[in-house]
């Protein structure tokens, strides 16, 4: 596996196989790598001819400083899961590689940008937005990959990259989850044991507010899930929304959209993680 440091390496290699017509498939992350950025790295090996990883925690989408200074790095050991998944190029850049002049562009997402992660992370959303496009530019891909989990960022990154005709196309990629149910993220890392097991409320009460929207209202779903969350004290509900799947608004009646998902986010501790579950598409 080759590995790069900086712009100017990393594009002189990959420019060569561009121009042959080889496709290059990129899958962009901040490390803290688990089984579910691997199963991204195993279709971009499936699609593609040459598969680019990026590991850069990136300090633009931290909204909470706290959050940033915790998350968790370990090189060594994503380098070595890289490896054994067949990785061909890990690009591994400095703040100063991405942002040589330390400027944020400003999108504009509109209604995607207003409801659920961008009401409680203002600013996030455009940082994001910054760095794929950066990495777009540098990697200049035919195919990226994202997890469904952080299901509102991917449609920014759709959005984005078809307002700026950008020649990527995104590739969403399945929920990988944990034994337990528990979706797989880097920050499940800093959870306790205890604590895991207790985030496992977020998966098990989506599993009910599926088997739910049978027979219950947008209503009656929404109480059921505060609720749940009331009766367990180590497990804080930030939101939970059923929305339209690509405008993301809430919907106030099962009718009112053909393509349905529900969206949650808690704090399990010092811990904030998200999930989702389809409803009906």
């Amino acid at each position: 596996m080759e590995k790069f440091e900086t712009v100017s390496h990393i594009r002189d290699f990959l420019q060569p196989i561009k121009r042959s017509g080889k496709k290059i498939g990129f899958v962009p992350t901040m490390g803290a790598l688990h089984e579910g950025h691997i199963s991204l790295i195993k279709e971009a090996r499936n699609d593609t001819d040459v598969v680019v990883c990026s590991i850069f925690v990136n300090p633009k989408q931290f909204n909470n400083p706290e959050d940033l200074e915790k998350y968790p790095r370990d090189i060594a050991r994503d380098i070595h899961l890289l490896e054994i998944a067949d990785c061909d190029v890990v690009f591994i850049p400095s703040e100063q590689e991405i942002y040589p002049d330390d400027k944020s562009e400003n999108f504009d997402f509109g209604l995607l940008e207003n409801v659920m992660e961008g009401t409680f992370r203002p600013g996030h959303f455009n940082g994001v937005a910054t760095v794929v496009k950066r990495l777009f530019e540098i990697v200049d891909p035919d195919n990226a990959y994202f997890g469904l989990k952080d299901y509102q960022q991917l449609l920014i990154v759709y959005k984005m990259t078809k307002d700026l005709k950008l020649p990527v196309e995104i590739i969403p990629c399945p929920i990988v989850r944990e034994k337990n149910g528990l979706a797989m993220s880097s920050r499940n890392e800093r959870l306790s044991a205890e604590e895991r097991e207790q985030a496992t409320l977020l998966y098990e009460t989506l599993k009910m507010v599926k088997i739910r929207s049978g027979y219950a209202s947008v209503g009656e779903i929404s109480s059921f899930v505060e609720q749940q969350f009331r009766r367990n004290k180590f497990v804080k509900l930030e939101y939970f929304e059923i929305v339209d799947m690509y405008t993301l608004q809430p919907l106030k009646t099962w009718a009112s959209s053909n393509n349905v998902i529900a969206c949650i986010a808690a704090w399990v501790g010092p811990v904030r993680l998200i999930d989702n579950m389809i409803i009906f598409s």
